[in-house]
């Protein structure tokens, strides 16, 4: 925190010097815009590309003189000099367009994307493009299941609970952020699917080892959704329909002046009644005469709703920021809570709401006072609200009726309500979040970063069917968590060897106060019972690459990670079917990733690029639901806890291939194993489970997906796209019984898109699961079955 605190505090003002920048506008001799040409100062890396509008801007630029070097591929290349001796300077370029091929062939786009910036600092990670998805019926969730190495585990359909596995570590040992704000902090009413991917720029997936710029715990790896940061004027719409009556739209729009004073907006809204047919072994009724009938019936009682949206506006690409903003995201949803932990008891009348309203401002500047230095700050306030009502006193079969004893009269529950006690449960939290990071560049080799994220959380409860002494008492729940991260990065031998160094220190503090009844002297009075606990560790990493060849490199990054405990697994979540563990520790883990990765590499118009990953985890103390094998009980509530040690081994890989820029086709495999490895209990005896692979694990999958781009389809400058996607999940245990294990699963999807000629028009088709696959995740929930959808997207950028 000191060495922060001093960047922050002690930085000196005496190397500034004058610079400026240059503004301008990049056209054809028809006054078209060249939107996508590259303008770049000669001799240097320093270079911008023109947007939609023909605009461009570098800035820092110390007074003098330079030559801009101007490229496109349909432009014949252009030079000009220039003289920088004010702020400001502001020119017209003038291209003209190349009408020999043979010049195009010449052109070479010298820009180094994102995605393959990060990919070679040797982190193992997927860098997931949404461009083509904004097209389709397909969401964020949709996207990373296809991705190498992730598997995305829902426990129904739209709506339901999700979590991720990266590699052999799932749940909360994998962060999910959005601009590197963790997910949380929006309420349960906001969830990746809220995000309609014409918003993304990217989506980052990193594996085991995280880099230093995403401070927090995130022990099995994280995921950060990269908002696009384009400051243009445009409007996005769509709408989409489907089965078991699923709307989904969502709307996006955009607006810049000259004065760099932006806008930004959008709503979204998900309805589904989720009642998609359920089978197998673990869906059947209890006659009265303690008969077990499986059946194949609908869902009955598992509507989802959801709606929200955000307000941003502030200053892009101004001299005093880069970004600065002030927003305010909404949220709500209603959740129909159809069964517990597994499917054996389905429930009615149980369901949740959940509203949230964050508001949140973003400052970053490159060149922050003194050249070099890069600054970002991120602040996030969000008060949330839960509501679980559950007070229906019967119990129900899967044809939604009451379930019948064996003298013909309705069963009551066991409990009172169908999950436990009856509740009209009322929650309300105040989160704070706060990231602060800054860079700098000792030179074009060599940079150091600090980054430092706080999250405070604050929340109360009240639950009015419990005894009045009980309902005066203010049940109250504090979380404060730190995680401050020091990095290096260099670069050497011409950029073949490239490496990042960080240290990682995690805090964390929670207090739980709540009423216990005393007794005395005969009368019961109120009393508190406050559980407390402290968390400090420190953990650190290393990740590098080495080119070996053109086109070939080598990888490595290995950590020692840290996992501290999340607020819902401390004090519970009523909604989710989650008790409270004031006394969960952290989880650790000792990361190793090594990998390579060839191409792309071109032959004609082909296209192929192959990469590889092996992957070790040692877990100690390992967080993990716990597990049932009762699966018929009353009460299908459990808390959070440590299971002791655990190792995952295994590997990953995956080939792209494409031609002409026309056929497009991948595939992606991962096997591990996730094994239980405490062999002796605290009396010497053995374990049953030693050396078992962990429930709820899928430790096997496999993607595939083609996609061919037809042009000039029905109507010239129209694009037609066709899509194929199969997936397959080898059969896994639910439980530690050995009797408890799934089958394999082979789901498949087909789809079209037809952009129309003017690219505003976008309209879809997707036909998911087309062979009605039994398919689940968490604890054999099943998952929908075949669907149809139809989406229509409407793009607008010139206004």
């Amino acid at each position: 925190m000191r060495i922060l605190y001093a960047l922050l505090f002690m930085i000196t003002f005496s190397g500034w010097s004058q610079t400026g920048k240059i503004t301008g506008k990049v056209y054809f001799t028809n006054n078209e815009n060249a939107y996508g040409a590259s303008v770049q100062i000669n001799g240097t890396k320093n270079f911008v590309v023109v947007d939609n509008d023909g605009q461009f801007e570098i800035k820092g630029l110390t007074y003098g003189s330079y030559n801009l070097e101007i490229s496109s591929m349909e432009a014949k290349p252009k030079t000009v000099n220039v003289v920088v001796n004010r702020p400001s300077l502001l020119l017209n370029i003038q291209l003209e367009k190349a009408t020999d091929p043979k010049a195009l062939k010449e052109v070479k786009i010298q820009k180094k994307t994102f995605k393959k910036e990060i990919i070679d600092k040797g982190f193992a990670v997927n860098v997931i493009e949404t461009e083509e998805a904004a097209k389709r019926n397909l969401q964020i969730n949709d996207l990373l299941d296809r991705s190498g190495g992730v598997r995305v585990r829902q426990n129904g359909g739209l709506g339901s609970a999700v979590s991720y596995n990266i590699n052999g570590m799932s749940g909360n040992a994998i962060r999910i952020f959005i601009d590197g704000v963790p997910i949380q902090t929006y309420g349960a009413s906001f969830s990746l699917n809220s995000i309609p991917p014409a918003l993304i720029e990217r989506i980052e997936v990193f594996k085991g080892v995280v880099p230093a710029y995403l401070a927090d715990d995130s022990l099995g790896g994280a995921i950060n959704v990269v908002l696009k940061k384009g400051a243009k004027n445009s409007l996005n719409a769509s709408v989409s329909y489907g089965s078991f009556n699923t709307v989904q739209s969502n709307v996006n729009a955009t607006f810049r002046d000259k004065n760099g004073f932006t806008v930004k907006a959008n709503a979204f809204q998900n309805y589904s009644d989720n009642d998609y047919e359920v089978w197998g072994r673990w869906v059947y009724n209890i006659l009265p005469n303690g008969r077990y009938e499986y059946i194949r019936t609908k869902r009955f009682e598992s509507m989802y709703r959801s709606y929200g949206g955000r307000l941003e506006a502030g200053f892009t690409n101004v001299d005093w920021a880069d970004t600065f903003s002030i927003s305010y995201n909404g949220s709500q949803d209603y959740n129909q809570i159809q069964h517990g932990q597994y499917m054996t008891k389905p429930y009615k009348g149980r369901y949740g709401e959940n509203a949230a309203n964050v508001f949140s401002l973003t400052y970053a500047k490159k060149d922050f006072l003194i050249k070099k230095l890069d600054f970002s700050a991120v602040a996030v306030y969000s008060h949330k609200k839960e509501f679980l009502s559950d007070t229906v006193k019967w119990n129900y079969n899967w044809n939604g009726e009451k379930a019948i004893g064996l003298y013909g009269e309705p069963i009551l529950s066991t409990t009172g309500a169908q999950q436990g006690a009856a509740t009209l449960n009322y929650r309300t939290a105040n989160v704070f979040n706060t990231r602060v990071g800054l860079t700098y560049s000792i030179n074009e080799n060599h940079k150091v970063l600090a980054n430092v994220m706080t999250h405070i959380f604050d929340q109360n409860e009240l639950d009015r069917m419990k005894p009045e002494l009980i309902r005066n008492f203010d049940v109250t729940r504090d979380l404060t968590k730190i995680v401050s991260s020091f990095g290096y990065e260099m670069s050497a031998f011409e950029s073949r060897l490239r490496a990042s160094l960080f240290v990682k220190n995690y805090d964390l503090d929670n207090t739980e106060i709540k009423p216990i009844i005393v007794n005395e002297n005969g009368q019961n009075t109120i009393g508190s019972e406050v559980s407390s606990k402290n968390t400090n560790f420190t953990g650190y990493g290393i990740a590098g690459s080495y080119t070996l060849f053109p086109k070939v490199m080598a990888m490595f990054s290995a950590e020692k990670a840290i996992r501290l405990p999340t607020e819902d697994e401390v004090f519970g979540r009523p909604g989710e079917n989650i008790l409270g563990n004031t006394n969960l520790g952290p989880e650790q883990s000792n990361n190793f990733n090594a990998g390579f990765r060839f191409g792309p590499y071109e032959i004609n118009h082909h296209k192929i690029t192959f990469s590889g990953n092996g992957f070790l985890r040692n877990s100690k103390d390992k967080i993990v639901r716990q597990i049932s094998i009762r699966l018929n009980e009353a009460v299908q509530a459990t808390p959070f806890v440590n299971l002791g040690e655990a190792q995952s081994v295994g590997f990953e890989t995956s080939l792209q291939y494409s031609y002409n820029n026309r056929l497009f086709g991948g595939i992606n495999l991962s096997k591990f194993n996730s094994l239980y490895k405490d062999k002796y209990d605290s009396n010497g005896n053995i374990l049953p489970y030693y050396n078992k692979q962990l429930p709820n694990e899928p430790y096997f999958t496999v993607n595939g997906n083609l996609q061919y781009n037809f042009r000039n389809v029905i109507q010239s400058k129209s694009e037609l796209n066709l899509y194929y996607y199969c997936g397959y999940v080898a059969p896994f245990y639910t439980s530690w019984l050995e009797i408890d294990r799934t089958s394999a699963q082979f789901p498949q999807d087909l789809g079209l898109s037809y952009v129309f000629p003017n690219k505003q028009f976008t309209v879809s088709f997707d036909a998911r699961n087309i062979l009605d696959e039994q398919v689940y995740d968490n604890f054999a929930a099943q998952k929908p079955g075949r669907a149809f959808y139809l989406k229509i997207n409407y793009n607008l950028n010139k206004f």
